[in-house]
């Protein structure tokens, strides 16, 4: 959850690590800090808050070796103290920074105070500086060594000492961590965003194994036993991405506004008459032995895999199911040969979502993963990849990402269906012709003039909203509803329509906003029916309406409508005017949309 960057070469590592943790900064803000091997110690700056705040504590320095760390708190509360990077007990001697979770820390730290060490934090991760500087005896890449094999967890730090300048030795288990090559210098991250302004060659470090940096840009890996590792360098495969806001007032909104441009990246070259996905070599799409998909995935990108399984049965006419990542993984589910499992993760690191690739590899069931991180965990591991193309999102809240695999999915439905034969041409032309049209669709809506930010100024003080829908406007609500708890903290609950009686219109009463989605489809009339339920409990009604359905606004309370196009296709639109909600709602309740509380960008621990 944590994000961590070091850095090695001949230009002044402060600005670098800086601006690498300001790209990293969405996996986690509660605190920041920053060290810099300043001659014969190491500087350690660490404050509340974000790398902005960092920066101007940051004293100027030549020094041309440091690393720094965002935090996510897991272990111990929100404060200086438990900021990262930590020292041993001799301050200015060692220094770590951690991303991850050190599982058996308690009794780690029990051992270590018995043998004399003082602790300055609550944290897990503080073992860590303590293990290495019990180990080192002149040589930090033995002591982190020694010290990795007595840690349980996953995890990934980098380790550095005041008697080596130059030098920056890291280690990940199951947590990300890549080397960036450059010219006379190197890095190391936990994203390759983290330095993509500065390289685009990187070198992927596996699990278990050390990576040196060294002066001159020399990166070394390491088995653990210390065995060196011969791997040829990549090349990120995308286009060098802003993290820079622009004229628009926050990442979020800038992000909304680039969805047409992400969907036409996603689509690009991907879908037409002729085809879909002809890049895409995975022979379990057309053999008859798999007779099922499994989606497997976490938060937003869960929903855009219910959202993909309309489309997977009706244009793929394959049987499939969308489970929870956290919970597949430990209920010893029914895999096979059989079964088609596609991860779904935005950054190709979300732990729970791995974790469910590698039990479906074990089981011998093939796999195909869905992200938008060129060079991640994921994509190393899955037996096929398809990358969204949607450009670095800096925003907590998934808006183009969302969108670019709903679109993603939808072109896998339609290569699935055309290479099981089972979409004749003529429709094959026609679904393909919708798909490629999405983009515009989108780019129609943003460009238009909604009520949406009047319906929030009014309800920016409603205690509970509640999202209905029906069909694809189930997955639709769900990322609508997330979206709104997200960012607004206002609890919010989100259910078919068909099930509101079962228990959820327990929870209207007079002025209770209720968000329905109701695009064309084929179960528009019954969710008529459940509108007219919830206001004979004096809800408000919020509709979101394909445009040409004027009837509706008899019907309702407020519309935005959002253009009209295939049913399975409409959460594509109709997610947008949900996020401007969630967004217009944040922004009245004077909260930072860009920063929610508690929540991260990337989640790489359970």
């Amino acid at each position: 959850m944590c994000g961590i960057i070091g850095y090695v070469g001949e230009r002044p590592a402060r600005e670098i690590v800086l601006a690498g943790l300001a790209r990293l900064e969405m996996r986690g803000y509660d605190s920041s800090g920053l060290c810099l091997h300043d001659g014969d110690r190491i500087a350690r700056t660490r404050v509340v808050g974000g790398p902005a705040l960092l920066e101007p504590l940051v004293a100027a320095s030549a020094a041309t070796t440091g690393l720094g760390h965002t935090r996510w708190a897991t272990h111990g509360g929100v404060c200086e103290a438990n900021a990262h990077p930590f020292w041993g007990c001799a301050d200015g001697e060692i220094a770590i920074a951690l991303n991850g979770i050190v599982e058996n820390f308690a009794e780690l730290k029990e051992r270590l105070c018995a043998a004399g060490h003082d602790f300055s934090s609550e944290t897990d991760a503080e073992v860590v500086a303590h293990l290495v500087e019990d180990a080192y005896d002149g040589d930090l890449v033995a002591a982190v060594q020694a010290a990795v094999v007595h840690l349980d967890g996953h995890f990934a730090f980098l380790a550095l000492h005041r008697d080596h300048p130059g030098t920056i030795v890291g280690t990940r288990r199951d947590v990300p961590l890549v080397a960036g090559l450059g010219a006379g210098e190197a890095f190391l991250a936990s994203s390759i965003s983290a330095f993509q302004e500065e390289t685009d060659v990187f070198l992927t470090v596996e699990h278990g194994e050390l990576v040196v940096l060294r002066e001159g840009g020399v990166v070394t890996l390491l088995t653990p036993d210390g065995h060196e590792v011969d791997r040829a360098p990549e090349r990120a495969d995308w286009e060098l991405d802003s993290a820079d806001r622009g004229t628009h007032e926050s990442y979020m909104l800038k992000e909304m506004h680039e969805q047409p441009t992400a969907l036409a990246a996603t689509l690009q070259g991907r879908i037409g008459a002729a085809g879909a996905l002809a890049e895409l070599e995975l022979p379990a799409l057309a053999d008859p032995r798999v007779s099922r998909i499994v989606i497997v995935a976490c938060g937003t990108a869960l929903h855009a895999g219910m959202a993909g399984r309309f489309m997977l049965e009706q244009w793929g006419r394959i049987t499939t199911a969308t489970e929870v990542a956290s919970e597949w993984r430990y209920r010893e589910p029914i895999v096979g040969p059989d079964t088609l499992v596609v991860a779904i993760s935005q950054s190709g690191e979300t732990a729970d979502t791995l974790a469910a690739l590698r039990l479906a590899r074990e089981h011998g069931a093939p796999t195909l993963a869905i992200t938008n991180a060129p060079g991640s965990q994921l994509t190393r591991e899955a037996d096929a990849v398809l990358l969204t193309r949607a450009g670095h999102e800096m925003g907590v809240a998934a808006t183009k990402t969302f969108v670019s695999q709903v679109a993603m999915l939808a072109a896998l439905a339609l290569r699935i269906g055309s290479d099981r034969g089972v979409i004749d041409a003529a429709t094959f032309t026609t679904l393909a012709g919708d798909l490629a049209h999405i983009p515009d669709t989108v780019r129609h809506y943003l460009s238009g003039d909604h009520p949406v930010r009047e319906i929030a100024e009014r309800f920016a003080e409603a205690p509970f909203f509640l999202y209905l829908g029906r069909d694809t406007g189930v997955p639709v609500c769900l990322e609508g509803a997330l979206k709104l708890r997200e960012l607004t903290y206002i609890p919010t609950e989100a259910y078919p329509a068909g099930e509101m009686k079962h228990g959820p219109i327990a929870l209207v009463e007079q002025d209770t906003p209720v968000v329905c989605v109701a695009t064309n489809g084929p179960a528009y009339d019954k969710l008529l029916s459940n509108i007219q339920e919830v206001r004979a409990r004096g809800a408000h009604v919020i509709a979101i309406a394909s445009e040409g359905n004027e009837a509706i606004q008899h019907l309702v309370d407020d519309v935005v409508y959002v253009p009209a196009t295939t049913a399975l296709l409409s959460p594509l639109v109709a997610t947008v005017p949900l996020q401007q909600l969630a967004y217009s709602l944040a922004r009245a309740r004077g909260l930072d949309v860009d920063r929610p509380r508690n929540l991260a960008k990337t989640v790489t621990v359970e």
